[in-house]
């Protein structure tokens, strides 16, 4: 058996997975998330230790005879989060989230620094690790100054199940310290940060071992050999991972809370003025590439709460098939927007509103402008030489059959639905954790069957081309405005 963790931002989810990739169990736990200022976004580490202690009791209650057949565990987790421990190994203080904006002007200054975006390959974006630390040696001088290690969030939780300071690549590429290329801590990149050596985790790739379950652990969950703790990677390298998105070809598009769109690569091409992310993958000499757009599904939630309204009933209410492009263009910028903009300040918008418009109308330009934003994402991933011809879809957005095939058409790809199951993060941790142990990766990170393709609406492509289009001059106008 193997145990997937999948640390987010929201709770923790586990899944108990054969030797033959079925899930057998699973379990989840919640956890709150602190604004205590504008742009703040924090939580206490020891709420992931409770949450993952209260899945491993749910599953020992629900199949106790599968976890004491463990053999390995592999660790998925929210980016780019700043766990501040001392020489003793306590935390000094709550961990600053992927989704904190306090240290923009740390971002900028770190971003403009010689080299940092060559060795990096990436922006640095306020919500990285980097600058965190830089704001946290100028506002809280007293705490920098007793910082041992920093760990990322799941790597804190590795911390306690193993005992061992260690990170993998596809997690580290997100702190603004590591030369992506060759997958390693850059003295560079941390000495523009204020930061040493020492103070970083030792580094393993995903899909190889970092350590062993504490006996103590063992001994409580009723594990009867030794454990091997696979390094796990970031949350969308490793739910690439449970989709099989391993090769230069193969992709995903979420369209969830946020949206990504994501590329495999068989090699390292940084291109950072285009706003995408370059980040190693959880298996050697592999890198992936990502666009992001911060409001997916939540534009249409967004909506939904404004027009009192469920967001299912809006988008049923549209039917399964599309038709031409709306009149009303949305830009989904409700939290700014990172690909390709790398914009925080800018906001969202609708344009061209008629007094006859209604619901329907609002929520089809809405569902549009999420779509055209994640075409600016794969306009981003082919400058950089990334080569999609399909796509595998996921989130809770593919629900709709409306929403993918208006996202097929204007991306102008066909896009596979995969058979019923769990192929998220989680899943794709259990599946590190059966390579850690000494599985070939070419047979356990594989593509799941395909249920359904939604292909692009050929005859409507060339009017949504040109609402794409009109899309795209919005935002210089959008900027402009005072």
């Amino acid at each position: 058996m193997y145990l997937g963790l999948d640390l987010g931002t929201s709770g923790l989810r586990a899944v108990l997975m054969t030797e033959a990739g079925q899930v057998m169990a699973s379990a989840q736990q919640g956890y709150g998330v602190s604004h205590a200022r504008p742009g703040w976004s924090e939580q206490d580490p020891k709420d992931w230790i409770a949450a993952c202690e209260s899945c491993l009791s749910q599953l020992k209650a629900s199949d106790g005879d599968a976890l004491s057949r463990l053999r390995g565990i592999g660790l998925s987790g929210q980016m780019h989060g700043a766990v501040l421990l001392d020489a003793s190994g306590d935390v000094l203080r709550p961990a600053m989230l992927w989704n904190d904006t306090r240290s923009h002007a740390e971002a900028a200054r770190l971003d403009a620094a010689t080299d940092v975006r060559a060795l990096s390959g990436n922006i640095v974006f306020p919500g990285f690790t980097a600058p965190k630390l830089a704001w946290l040696q100028k506002h809280e001088a007293a705490i920098w100054a007793r910082v041992a290690k920093v760990l990322l969030p799941k790597d804190y939780l590795r911390l306690w199940l193993s005992g061992d300071y260690v990170s993998d690549m596809s997690d580290a590429a997100g702190t603004s310290w590591l030369d992506t290329g060759a997958r390693r801590w850059s003295e560079r990149l941390l000495e523009a940060s204020g930061m040493r050596r020492d103070q970083m985790p030792d580094l393993v790739e995903g899909s190889h071992a970092s350590g062993q379950l504490r006996a103590t652990l063992a001994t409580d969950w009723a594990v009867t050999e030794p454990v091997i703790i696979a390094g796990g990677g970031g949350d969308n390298a490793v739910a690439a991972c449970g989709v099989g998105a391993m090769h230069e070809g193969q992709g995903f598009v979420s369209l969830g809370t946020s949206g990504v769109l994501l590329a495999a690569r068989d090699r390292y091409a940084p291109m950072p003025e285009t706003a995408v992310h370059t980040f190693c993958h959880a298996v050697p000499d592999t890198w992936y590439q990502m666009g992001v757009m911060l409001a997916a599904t939540d534009s249409l939630n967004w909506l939904a709460r404004n027009l009192g309204q469920d967001a299912a009933a809006l988008t049923t209410a549209l039917g399964e098939r599309i038709g031409a492009p709306g009149h009303i263009r949305f830009l989904p910028y409700l939290s700014g927007e990172r690909t390709p903009h790398n914009d925080s300040a800018v906001r969202g918008a609708f344009l061209n509103l008629d007094i006859a418009d209604g619901p329907q109308d609002l929520t089809r330009a809405v569902m549009e402008g999420v779509c055209f934003a994640l075409r600016d994402s794969l306009e981003a991933l082919r400058a950089t030489g990334a080569d999609l011809q399909s796509l595998l879809a996921t989130g809770g957005g593919t629900r709709s059959r409306y929403w993918l095939e208006l996202l097929a058409t204007i991306l102008d790809l066909p896009l596979d639905l995969p058979v019923a199951g769990d192929f998220g993060a989680a899943l794709g941790a259990a599946r590190l954790a059966q390579c850690a142990t000494g599985s070939d990766p070419e047979q356990i990170l594989i593509q799941p069957e395909t249920a359904a393709t939604i292909s692009p609406r050929s005859g409507l492509s060339e009017a949504y081309e040109q609402a794409y289009q009109s899309y795209r001059a919005t935002y210089p106008m959008i900027k402009a405005l005072p």
